[in-house]
This record gives C-alpha cells, sequence and structure tokens, in this order.
C-alpha cells in the first residue's frame, strides 16, 4: 500500500469510506483540518470517515536529541511530509487553472466569432437600408408608391450642376446691393406693426420673394398667409396636424406637419402632398434653384422633392433624428441637424456624407451665410450661435446673445445674423473691413421665427401666440 499524497508505504495507513483511498494518517489528517476535503476526490471528508487499516508496523525507537543523526533524520521526515503535501496541493491547483484557463479561452473565441457575425450582418443590413427608400409622397394626380435609388434623377443632378456653376462664380465678386440696410439703419429698428393673435402654437413664420406675404400656421392643424401691408390674413387652408414649418418656392406655399406629410398651396388650393415620412416632419429647406425642396423628420431621413414634376426624387436614411436642415447657397451641399448633437453635411446629388460637424447637443436651428463658407449653428436651449467655416471644418465664433434661441437667420448680404428666441430678438454684424462682430440690434420682442424683409430694411417675428411683428424704421 502506498500513501495517495506522499506515495510512499505509510506507517500508520488509513483509508476514506467515501473514495477508498489510502493514505498516512497524520498527512491526511493534516490536510482535511485545512481543507475538509479528500485530496483526490475533492469530496467533503471529516477524520470520522477515516479507517484505520491494520498492518504489521515497525515501532520508532523514541528519537534522541537532534543533535543525533536518528534525530535529525526525524526531522528530515517531517519536513519532506509538509513538502509532499504542499507539492500535491500544488498540482490540484495548477491543474484547475489549466482547466479554467481552457474553458475561459474558449469562450472568448467563441465571443469573437459572434461579435465579427453580428457586426457583418449589422453592417449589411445598414447598408441595404440605406440603398431603399419608400416614395410615398401623392401628388395631385394620385401616383403610386415607388422605390428610389440612392442618387438624384439626371434631370435634377443638370439642375443642382447649373446652379452650382451660375452661382458660385459670381458669389465672391458680388457687393452689397446700394439699397441694403446698413447698421445704423439697423440699430433704429422698433417695431412698427403687430398683428391680432393668429395661430397658437405657431412654430415658424417664412416670407414671399416679394417681402409682404406671410406663411405660417399652428397647432390647430389650419396655416395661413398673412399680409403685411393689409394687417390681415388673406388665405387660409387646412392641412390637418399641427404646422412644424413652412416656406415659400417662387408663389407656391408649402407646410409641414407633425402628421409627417408635406403639402404644396397654390392660390390656396393644395396641389400635392407626400407622406413619405414615418413621423413628425420636422424642417423644409429650398434649393437654390427652386425646383427642389428637402425636408427632414424624426425618421432620421430626409426627402428630396421634385416640385416641377411634384413627386419625391431621394430619400436617405441616417443615423439619427433630424431637427433641422438648409440647402447650401451654392446648391451643391445638403447640411442636416440632428438629435445626436451632429451637423451632418451631405453631397446633394449623389447623397455622400463628406463631413459632421459636433455640436453641443441637439440641433434647434441651421443656416448658411451667402458667403458660401460659414455655417451658422444653434443647439436645443442655447443662449449662443456658432459659426463653422467649411474651408476650415472648425468652429471660428461663437456669438452669446443672453437669451435662448429658436431660430437663426442671415441676410441675403452675409453681414448681418438674426436670432429669435423668447427673450426676444438680435441681431450680429460681421465687418468683414474690421474683421470684428458687434451688434446693432436688440429687442424684447419675443419670438419663436423670423425672416428678413425686402432689402433686409426689416425683420418679420412670430410669437408662439401666433402674432406678428414687423420691426423697421419709421
Amino acid at each position: 500500500m502506498l500513501c495517495a499524497i506522499s506515495g510512499e508505504a505509510p506507517q500508520v495507513p488509513v483509508a476514506s469510506t467515501k473514495s477508498g483511498n489510502v493514505f498516512e494518517k497524520r498527512l491526511i489528517e493534516e490536510y482535511i483540518s485545512e481543507n475538509g476535503k479528500d485530496p483526490v476526490t475533492n469530496e467533503d471528508l471529516m477524520a470520522d470517515d477515516l479507517v484505520e487499516l491494520k498492518s504489521s508496523r515497525t515501532i520508532r525507537p523514541r528519537p534522541p536529541t537532534l543533535t543525533s543523526i536518528p534525530s535529525l533524520l526525524s526531522v528530515f521526515q517531517n519536513e519532506w511530509d509538509a513538502l509532499a503535501l504542499e507539492t500535491y496541493t500544488l498540482r490540484q491547483h495548477l491543474t484547475q487553472t489549466r482547466q479554467e484557463l481552457s474553458r475561459a479561452l474558449y469562450e472568448h473565441d467563441a465571443a469573437v466569432r459572434v461579435i465579427t457575425r453580428l457586426s457583418r450582418e449589422r453592417d449589411e443590413a445598414r447598408e441595404a437600408l440605406s440603398k431603399i427608400t419608400i416614395n410615398g409622397g401623392l401628388n395631385n394626380n394620385g401616383d403610386a408608391m415607388q422605390v428610389d435609388s440612392q442618387e438624384l434623377p439626371a434631370e435634377l443632378v443638370t439642375k443642382v450642376d447649373a446652379t452650382q456653376e451660375r452661382l458660385s462664380k459670381t458669389r465672391r465678386k458680388r457687393a452689397v446691393p446700394d439699397d441694403w440696410a446698413t447698421p445704423d439703419a439697423i440699430q433704429t429698428f422698433t417695431s412698427v406693426q403687430t398683428s391680432k393673435p393668429l395661430y397658437t402654437g405657431a412654430r415658424t413664420v417664412s416670407l414671399d420673394s416679394s417681402g409682404d406675404l406671410a406663411l405660417l400656421g399652428g397647432s390647430d392643424g389650419t396655416a395661413g398667409v398673412y399680409s403685411i401691408s393689409q394687417n390681415k390674413l388673406v388665405q387660409e387652408f387646412a392641412v390637418g396636424a399641427s404646422v412644424t414649418n413652412t416656406l415659400w418656392a417662387g408663389n407656391k406655399a408649402i407646410v409641414s406637419t407633425s402628421a409627417g406629410l408635406v403639402k404644396v398651396f397654390e392660390n390656396g388650393l393644395e396641389t400635392s402632398s407626400f407622406s413619405g415620412h414615418a413621423g413628425e416632419v420636422t424642417a423644409l429647406a429650398l434649393h437654390p434653384s427652386g425646383e427642389i425642396l428637402a425636408s427632414v423628420g424624426v425618421d432620421k431621413s430626409y426627402i428630396f422633392y421634385d416640385l416641377t414634376s411634384s413627386v419625391q426624387a431621394l430619400q436617405i436614411s441616417t443615423d439619427s433624428a433630424l431637427t433641422t436642415a438648409q440647402f447650401h447657397p451654392d446648391g451643391h451641399l445638403f447640411a442636416a441637424g440632428g438629435v445626436d448633437g451632429q451637423i451632418k453635411v451631405y453631397d446633394v446629388k449623389t447623397g455622400a456624407n463628406p463631413a459632421n460637424f459636433d455640436a453641443s447637443g441637439p440641433l434647434q436651428s441651421l443656416d448658411f451665410s451667402e458667403n458660401g463658407t460659414w455655417l451658422a449653428a444653434v443647439v436645443k436651449g442655447s443662449t449662443s450661435v456658432s459659426v463653422w467655416d467649411l474651408r476650415k471644418s472648425a468652429q471660428i465664433k461663437l456669438l452669446e446673445t443672453g437669451g435662448q434661441i429658436n431660430e437663426v437667420r442671415w441676410d441675403y448680404s452675409g453681414q448681418f445674423l438674426a436670432t429669435a428666441g423668447p427673450s426676444g430678438l438680435a441681431v450680429q454684424q460681421y465687418s468683414k473691413s474690421a474683421k470684428e462682430w458687434s451688434e446693432p440690434l436688440k429687442s424684447a420682442v419675443p419670438a419663436v421665427g423670423l425672416d428678413w424683409g425686402l432689402r433686409a430694411q426689416s425683420l418679420v417675428s412670430l410669437s408662439a401666440d401666433g402674432i406678428m411683428t414687423v420691426l423697421g424704421t419709421k
């Protein structure tokens, strides 16, 4: 018989009633006192579970002092027993550690394979989603639903190229018109006309090219055209849901709604209705050609429409709900602001996303300067305007207004930047010769939206109660 721990013949052999293994009594009792388990099977084991085996044993003489050889041999024997027990324990721990390491490596390898597969499936799904767009817009002829490509149709690409070539040639050489408002004139702006409350829950106002007709709407599902010269509503039309944005395209009044609709009216009659968005339409934008309309929504997509043929031309999905949008003044770029704090810049013709700018929060309003290089942006709840330089892809100025801002608008000359908010209106001016900013106007008229009047000789604002206010010189 050999001890399962030391591998030597035991002097006092005992056997485990659970595993049947034979041990040296002093070694197994010491192991049980430390671990309480069988060293071979790792089962719970107590001293009572040991049975002493009868065998012939050699009685050792009483050890002399350590000065004798027998005494030293006895000490060495005890040390050897302790070493054998420790070695056995270490071997057990090593075996267990190897098994755990092998299992961990296997699980890690399996996890890496699963993550790789899921990443590939996610990328494939994103690519497939970006290539599929649904045209749900119905014109007055009731066109059926159709699936569009990820690029503009050839006829619209031609319009985009022609517009860019025409406008970009003269942009830098274009002088400020002689009859344009001066900083001194804007400094004298006061309230010259105020309407009665028109539409409760109003969000935005847009002036036509004559500067006389203002398009607005409210939360009751009604939009209207307000004549500044007559100081009254001259047209009204039902849109079926809360009005979220408005703009003019020539003589066409265009309205977006919280129900996901984009409606086009001419002379008070609805001529087209588009329903491509799956949720609220948050903003509209008009291409410089006047023939391409854009809308963005909470469904994380933007849509281009051909206003000439009244059809949806392109819909592209993004990675965030969109809240505001504008075309570049040359018409080749389209910027959209999202709730993720990203200003996403897209190529109008291909839908490519060549640049993103990081803002500090969900975007509230965007507007390109007519100089073609600056973009003004406002974050929701912010009191300041960020001015970005497209050439440097960087923020070059932060304009603090001291009050919350809902909307921001550049004038045609690119020197005045107007802001509207609950605490009032303000106009920031950039002097190109002095390369400095100033604030010629600060008004306490509360507003949720605004637009520049003809030749920047006035500012038209709209309050949340639907009150129109015209600021100008008396």
